[in-house]
């Protein structure tokens, strides 16, 4: 990763290439040596091209080289921020930023609200609005997809096995007994990608049902406060039989070498990266420059990349992609991507929260009265009527889509923990009566 506040480049280094970035490329081997810039003249300075990103360098690295051979007058300044770091940083005056590429779409949004970024001409015949019923661009063009992310289950199938337990093949799957404690969960407060993770099912199986099927998940996990390939690395070494991710984590640990399967559930969901050029870009044609590279045939075929493996968003890439490479268009035309992230981004970060507070706190009393829940059904008990009381989330979904609470949740952003508000506070007053009242029913059935 990039150092939070430190260019990759300096300006002292924008008339050839630096000996850190000659080494550099010397030791990715000839591929990378081929795609370096030509060496321009001393009268013809290459110009800086600011990009605030989220990605990692290893990813970076292949963009910055493939770009700079195409465009030799332009050289890639790269600053590194977490999702939430970089709203602050873009707001203020003066941030010199061209380009933001990064996947979090609530920034841009915020971005695109404070009248920050710059429309970008949109081409509808190579980029799509819409994967199934994902919008993954904005209407108006300020900001645009460059790639999606797909959610899914990183499975050990060797540890299934052990377990005598299927691959799974969606969410239903998950709240299977025989996976206590073989399951990691990120916590969506946590991990900025999961709020969209317990929304998909939310969606797919209405309030009532998709809480209480978090519920039991969530009582068979182990709940993990890091995203990226922590889910992928859990499972690899056997201490999960499966994890909840987004794909490119574990295909980046499969090319690895760990030995792990991504699968992509019946009825998924994608999350978009967007890249946008900022109002105030001191370049503002390098930063459109590095945009149509993004989105070019040439720039998402990198996207495929056996150390990046992320979707691209033109179509006409898949035909040239390897025949097992997911393809989330063929998927969402199997009706596989029905996920609305229009009416899910609003309530996200509620979501989030309610998971948090019904299902991540005291977390070990949700696993014991989930344990003493499926003994009680293994010796033959009916334990439908305790279930509805357990599963019972502290508020409707009528009640969470009122305007004024989801005003009170819109400024959080991505894996950025706020303190609980009074609203919350009470939610949690609500799970702990519920857990002493379903503990009296479990006393009082034996189980």
């Amino acid at each position: 990763m990039y150092p939070p506040d430190e260019p990759k480049h300096t300006e002292a280094c924008h008339a050839g290439l630096s000996r850190r970035r000659f080494l550099r490329l010397l030791a990715q081997g000839g591929l990378l040596l081929a795609a370096a810039p030509q060496p321009l003249s001393a009268a013809t300075p290459p110009e800086s091209v600011t990009v605030l990103t989220g990605y990692p360098d290893e990813m970076m690295r292949v963009f910055e080289a493939a770009f700079e051979r195409a465009h030799p007058h332009y050289r890639l300044n790269l600053l590194w921020r977490t999702a939430s770091d970089a709203l602050p940083y873009l707001l203020q005056d003066g941030a010199g930023v061209d380009v933001y590429w990064s996947a979090s779409p609530r920034t841009f949004a915020r971005l695109k609200a404070e009248n920050r970024l710059q429309p970008l001409p949109v081409q509808a015949e190579d980029l799509p609005e819409r994967i199934g019923g994902t919008r993954i661009s904005d209407p108006q063009g300020h900001y645009l997809a460059t790639e999606v992310a797909g959610y899914g289950f990183v499975v050990n199938e060797a540890e299934l096995a052990r377990r005598r337990v299927p691959l799974p093949r969606d969410w239903p799957d998950l709240a299977d007994p025989r996976l206590a404690r073989a399951i990691v969960l990120p916590t969506p407060g946590q991990v900025g990608f999961a709020s969209v993770l317990v929304d998909i099912p939310l969606q797919r199986h209405g309030w009532p049902r998709g809480w209480a099927l978090w519920s039991e998940i969530a009582g068979l996990s182990r709940l993990i406060p890091r995203g990226g390939s922590g889910a992928a690395e859990e499972v690899a070494g056997g201490a999960a039989a499966i994890g909840l991710t987004i794909d490119f984590f574990a295909h980046s640990a499969i090319a690895r070498g760990m030995p792990l399967r991504f699968i992509y559930p019946k009825h998924g969901g994608i999350n978009p990266a967007h890249v946008a050029q900022l109002k105030a870009a001191p370049n503002p044609e390098g930063a459109q420059a590095f945009i149509d590279f993004l989105l070019s045939r040439e720039g998402q075929t990198l996207l495929a990349h056996r150390d990046i493996h992320k979707l691209p968003v033109r179509p006409d890439v898949y035909a040239g992609l390897p025949a097992d490479y997911h393809n989330p268009f063929q998927a969402a035309a199997r009706g596989g991507y029905a996920y609305d992230n229009d009416a899910g981004r609003p309530r996200l970060a509620l979501v989030a929260s309610l998971f948090d507070t019904m299902l991540a706190q005291d977390h070990a009393r949700l696993v014991d009265l989930w344990s003493r829940i499926h003994r009680a059904e293994d010796r033959g008990e009916d334990m439908r009527a305790i279930r509805r009381v357990l599963c019972r989330p502290p508020i409707d979904e009528r009640a969470a889509a009122s305007d004024t609470l989801l005003a009170s949740f819109a400024n959080r952003l991505e894996g950025n923990r706020d303190a609980p508000g009074e609203m919350e506070r009470h939610w949690r007053r609500q799970v702990d009566s519920t857990r002493t009242h379903v503990e009296t029913l479990l006393d009082g059935a034996n189980a």
